[in-house]
Formats: structure tokens, C-alpha cells, sequence
């Protein structure tokens, strides 16, 4: 029953064949026995998930559902807040105040029926493309428990990758929904900037879905995506048919940018570039030409975004009283303090390096129609890392595949693209122009198809 999307448990209480208690009870059951060893939840309220299931079910039995997810489990990641509870940003050294008010992703999954039993786990102050945490019990890969998930939507990784019902929600500034998709098995989506609204926001923050397929992605664009005026950066409300991402698109002639080369940070493991390159073949079997770009990024960039966030992290934390400063990770705390010694200067130069990178993104959409690229440099790491380089010193270095697109605010979508040696699944990442949102969830949906059901993760069946 945890392999159901969420289209196929809709479609079961539409013909009754199933109940929304009924998947309850059954998902209660398969967290109780993974969750100790996964750590990927927050906040978790079974009773609660039970008795909204109840009302759920006499909805869909009197056939009036309250929306188009009535009934269906979802997480948040621990950062959007949700009325009534602490958001600990990972971190013992944040104080727990309750939150006041539900983020925009939470009240539009509430409005639309959805059953939030939970939130998910991050890594200190989100900081970090792991599950280590301070506050949180270490989240771990469920392909490979001795594997870290990635980051910083860590828990809402773990969570979709291990069955913990069909849809998630996290937060992607710089890669933070794509990385751990694609060290997961995921398909992660971050929409272009403004196209989910979000609060708070920030230069590149987007929140996007986390599924385990296209469908169920494209599923949850027609409610993340509904208007809210406290986000000052959303686009205006467009009426896209999410919907019709099974119908794929004509890929004749479709210029493609096959970019194999960051253009910094790490140096990409070979078994991925293959994997990328595999993708690529099957998109030209569609017909599509496949055509060898350069990259966008540049060491200056990233060592500028280092130098602007380990200065603003710092701003941040340098405000903590000693004793709460002191319970800080230290690997965040050492890699934050580097931004003491950054001046006004280079700081701001750092911030203008965002600037470059769209117009060096924009540059390479005048000669491509789509990008295809890996998602992350390397296969999965060790899960106590709080990184895939464990140095504070080259904390970006696995980003510079992600990050840009962040920037430029553009769609990209990671989808799964097969194995490493070891068995860790590899993510390929497609990106499309400035909001073109349904042509990259219509590419991913074709290439999964093409692709084959994903395999299911190996813990043994609930």
C-alpha cells in the first residue's frame, strides 16, 4: 500500500476501494517500524492523522471531498511554518516559539483536503545538504542507511523516498530540493522563482514537491501554486493545466544542452556522467539534438556566493548570546565565522555574482531550448557528514549544478536516471526557460516513461 501515489489513492476513495482511515492506519504502521532508523520527521502526530482521516472519509462517503487532496498524507518541511508549532531550523540553538500563523504551502495543502501529520526534518539552520542536525535525530537514506539523504529538505527526502505517504514539500535556495531527490530516487521540483508563493522569501527561496513521480509532482502544482499575496516576489496567478504533463511534447528538433561540466566545485564521478549521457541518448532517440554546451558557473561565482552567505550567517549568528552560539554545529559555526573577515566589499561583490550567473543562464537559453545536467557532482555520502566534502572550506562545492538556476530563476526538475556501482540513485536534472514550469514537468514525465517504473526502495515491505 505505501507504493500508492497519490493519484491512485484518490482514485481508490473516488471508488471506495480504499479509505482514507484505512491508508492512515497502514502508513501509521510503516512509520512506527522505520522511523527510529530514519529520522526523517518533525512534529509527528499520528492521533491527529487519524482523526482528520475520519472526517476525511465521511466526506468522500457522503461524496462531497473538500478539495482535490482530501485525505491524502502530506509533510512539510520544518522551515514552512504551520500554525501552533516551534520552527527549530534544525538547531538546539533556536528558541521554540510557536508559529503563529500557516506559510503558503501549508495553508494551500490544508484548503485542498491534504492530511499534514507532520513535518520533516533539517540540518542547522538549514545550512547544509545533510540530515546531521542538533536538534533533530540524524536522518539517514533509506536506499542505504550508512548514506546521508542530502539537504537541506533532508527529512522530506527520507520521508519520500521511504514511503512515508505520497507527497512532501520542501525549500530550494540553492539546490535544497533537487540535491537530496537525486541522492534519494526523487523527483524534485523547483519551480520558477514566484510561481509557489512562500513566506518568508529570499533571493532564489523557492518550496517545491518532492514525490516519487512526475504525476504526483505535477498533482501538487495545482495547489502550491495558487496565489497569496504575503509573497511579495509571486509571479501573478497563471491557470496552467498541470494536469495535461502526461501528454508529453513533440521533442523533434528540440534543442538540448547536454552540460557535463560545472564549471567548479567537484569534479563529477564518472558513473553519473554516463548516466547523463544515457538520458541524453534517449531524448535523441525522440528525436531531440543533443548539442555540448559549456558551463555557466565559474569559480569567482561560487567563491562569491560563499564569501556573501558565510557573511550573512554570520550577521545572523554573531547575534546569539555565547551560550546559544556555542550549541551551534560546529561545522556551521566554523564555516559562518570565515564570514567575520569578509569585507562590506567582497561581500557585496559576492551578492553581485547572483547577477552574473543570470546573465550567463540567459546568455546560454539563446542558443538551447532545455539544459540536461546532472543534479549533484558525486553519489550519496557518508550519513554523519555534514556535507559531501565534510570541509567547511568547500561547503559549495557540490552545488554549482543547482545553484545557477536558483539565481536565474528559471524551472529545474531532477528526476531519477539510474545507479551508481554501489546501488545509490543518480538524479539528472532537466532546466527550461523563465516560466516554463509545465514543459519541464512535461519532459520529466516523458522521460520517465521512457525510464520505467522506479524501482521500490529496498527497505522490506511494511
Amino acid at each position: 500500500m505505501m507504493d500508492l501515489t497519490a493519484r491512485e489513492i484518490l482514485s481508490s476513495y473516488r471508488k471506495r476501494t480504499l479509505s482514507p482511515v484505512e491508508y492512515a492506519n497502514a502508513l501509521i504502521a510503516h512509520i512506527a517500524r522505520w522511523e527510529s532508523t530514519l529520522g526523517a520527521l518533525y512534529a509527528y502526530e499520528p492521533d491527529r492523522l487519524v482523526s482528520e482521516a475520519r472526517l476525511s472519509e465521511q466526506r468522500w462517503m457522503n461524496g462531497r471531498p473538500c478539495g482535490i487532496l482530501d485525505g491524502v498524507p502530506a509533510t512539510l518541511k520544518e522551515l514552512i511554518a504551520t500554525r501552533g508549532l516551534p520552527i527549530p531550523q534544525g538547531s538546539i540553538a533556536t528558541k521554540l516559539v510557536p508559529a503563529t500563523y500557516d506559510a503558503p504551502p501549508a495553508a494551500r495543502l490544508k484548503e485542498a483536503g491534504a492530511l499534514i501529520f507532520a513535518k520533516t526534518t533539517v540540518p542547522d539552520f538549514a545550512m547544509l545538504s545533510s540530515g546531521l542536525s542538533t536538534f533533530h535525530p540524524l536522518a539517514r537514506n533509506p536506499w542505504n542507511l550508512a548514506c546521508n539523504p542530502g539537504g537541506s529538505s533532508a527529512g522530506a527526502a527520507a520521508a519520500a523516498a521511504a514511503g512515508y505517504g505520497p507527497l512532501h514539500v520542501g525549500t530550494d535556495i540553492g539546490g535544497s530540493v533537487r540535491l537530496p531527490a537525486a541522492w534519494c530516487g526523487l523527483v524534485g521540483f523547483k519551480p520558477s522563482l514566484g510561481r509557489i508563493p512562500i513566506d518568508p522569501y529570499y533571493i532564489g527561496r523557492c518550496a517545491g514537491p518532492m514525490t516519487r513521480t512526475v504525476g504526483d509532482a505535477a498533482l501538487m502544482m495545482n495547489v502550491l501554486s495558487q496565489p497569496d499575496a504575503r509573497d511579495a516576489t509571486s509571479l501573478p496567478y497563471a491557470d496552467i493545466d498541470w494536469d495535461s504533463y502526461y501528454r508529453g511534447m513533440d521533442v523533434r528538433g528540440l534543442k538540448v544542452g547536454l552540460m557535463l561540466d560545472a564549471g567548479c566545485g567537484l569534479e563529477l564521478d564518472d558513473e553519473i556522467r554516463v548516466a547523463i549521457e544515457n538520458m541524453a541518448g534517449v531524448l535523441a532517440d525522440m528525436g531531440a539534438k543533443i548539442i555540448p554546451v559549456d558551463p555557466v558557473m565559474t569559480p569567482a561565482m561560487l567563491s562569491g556566493l560563499d564569501h556573501y552567505w558565510s557573511a550573512r550567517s554570520w550577521a545572523e549568528l554573531s547575534q546569539l548570546p555565547p551560550d546559544r552560539l556555542e550549541k551551534v554545529l560546529p561545522f556551521i559555526r566554523t564555516w559562518a565565522q570565515r564570514g567575520e573577515k569578509v569585507s562590506g566589499v567582497a561581500a557585496v561583490d559576492g551578492l553581485g555574482q547572483t547577477f552574473a550567473m543570470r546573465r550567463k543562464c540567459a546568455q546560454l537559453f539563446e542558443h538551447v531550448d532545455i539544459v540536461l545536467s546532472p543534479t549533484t557532482p558525486n553519489v550519496s555520502f557518508p550519513a554523519e557528514y555534514p556535507g559531501p566534502t565534510n570541509d567547511p572550506e568547500r561547503s559549495f562545492d557540490h552545488i554549482a549544478f543547482t545553484v545557477p538556476w536558483n539565481m536565474s530563476e528559471q524551472p529545474a526538475i531532477s528526476i531519477h536516471c539510474g545507479f551508481s556501482h554501489g546501488g545509490m540513485p543518480i538524479g539528472a536534472q532537466i532546466i527550461t526557460p523563465r516560466f516554463a514550469d509545465l514543459q519541464a514537468i512535461r519532459l520529466a514525465a516523458m522521460y520517465e516513461t521512457a525510464r520505467g517504473p522506479m524501482p521500490r526502495w529496498p527497505l522490506p515491505p511494511s
